[in-house]
């Protein structure tokens, strides 16, 4: 059964940073896209980052220039480091990764990220 297990989300003061992690196991498929979404209560979710398996990769306008997604294929897990920091980051952070011929999307649980003034 595939698994994505976020972690490293937490309480952080504005203009700080945090890295995220997120670990995929219980395949042998390939793992194609992975990325991180976020959403906040009564909002829709949205893309934060993806990285490709050959490591190309697309931001959101709004975490340009402060986080960067990159992934470790031989561990299946894909990170991302977010710096400069904003109120407006805070959110639940979700892992998404597509696996195999037919890319089926997973997702992990979420992890909360919380930026305080």
């Amino acid at each position: 059964q595939v698994q994505l297990v976020e972690s490293g989300g937490g309480l952080v003061q504005a203009g700080g940073s945090l890295r995220l992690s997120c670990a995929a196991s219980g395949t042998r498929l390939s793992i194609n896209d992975m990325g991180w979404y976020r959403q906040t209560p009564g909002k829709q979710r949205e893309l934060v980052a993806d990285i490709t398996s050959g490591g190309s990769t697309n931001y959101a306008d709004s975490v340009k220039g402060r986080f960067t997604i990159s992934r470790d294929n031989a561990k299946n897990t894909v990170y991302l480091q977010m710096n400069s920091l904003k109120l407006e980051d805070t959110s639940v952070y979700y892992c998404k990764a597509n696996i195999g011929p037919y890319r089926t999307s997973y997702w992990g649980r979420g992890t909360q990220v919380t930026v305080s003034s």
